[in-house]
């Protein structure tokens, strides 16, 4: 937890809200006792926020969700109704000690949101997204959060099979975007949820 703790105040000396959770349970109550009745909630594509398991209670709560992941007729439609939402929620495939965000992303919407779009981001971060540096983070994402991701969405990339970045130019190549957060752009409210445990890719 004193990681975590010490990257929760690098991250406020930045300008970010940082929580630091004890487990998924307790970022669970302080994400939902953060979105407020009747909001609508856009989600990026995130198995950290899927293993939240929020969707009931956000029900409850009378929230209209936009999340691509959900069933639904037109899922490029769905990615921009999330992006103007009230409160974003997502995930980062890494963090420095230093308290940058690193993200790549196929379709470019879920970084689109965090840099430019809803008023208020929840960003759920676990222990296991921790990285010494940009370097470290960039090698983190690429030999681990895309090629999962890729084998979980059965994409035909050489990293869904090898497990290993090819730096391909595959018809179903993740790697478009890349992005680096250093502080909230806009002075934005971008919550950090810090978890003491692991969670998603």
């Amino acid at each position: 937890m004193e990681k975590l703790e010490q990257l929760a105040k690098t991250m406020q000396k930045k300008g970010y809200r940082a929580t630091c959770c004890d487990n998924r349970e307790d970022a669970r109550k302080i994400l939902l006792s953060e979105v407020k009745q009747g909001e609508t909630v856009g989600i990026g594509g995130s198995v950290t926020v899927q293993e939240l398991d929020i969707l009931d209670a956000l029900a409850e709560k009378g929230c209209v969700v936009h999340w691509h992941w959900l069933p639904t007729e037109n899922a490029a439609q769905t990615r921009k109704l999330a992006a103007g939402a009230d409160v974003y929620l997502c995930s980062t495939n890494a963090v420095t000690e230093a308290g940058e965000l690193v993200n790549i992303d196929g379709t470019g919407n879920r970084v689109a949101a965090m840099v430019f779009g809803p008023g208020r981001n929840i960003i759920v971060i676990s222990k296991n997204k921790i990285t010494s540096g940009l370097d470290a983070a960039q090698k983190r994402v690429k030999e681990i959060a895309c090629p999962k991701n890729a084998l979980r969405l059965s994409l035909s990339t050489p990293c869904a099979l090898t497990g290993k970045c090819n730096d391909c130019d595959a018809k179903d190549r993740m790697c478009n975007v890349t992005t680096i957060i250093s502080s909230p752009p806009g002075k934005r409210d971008m919550h950090i949820l810090l978890v003491n445990e692991d969670m998603g890719y």
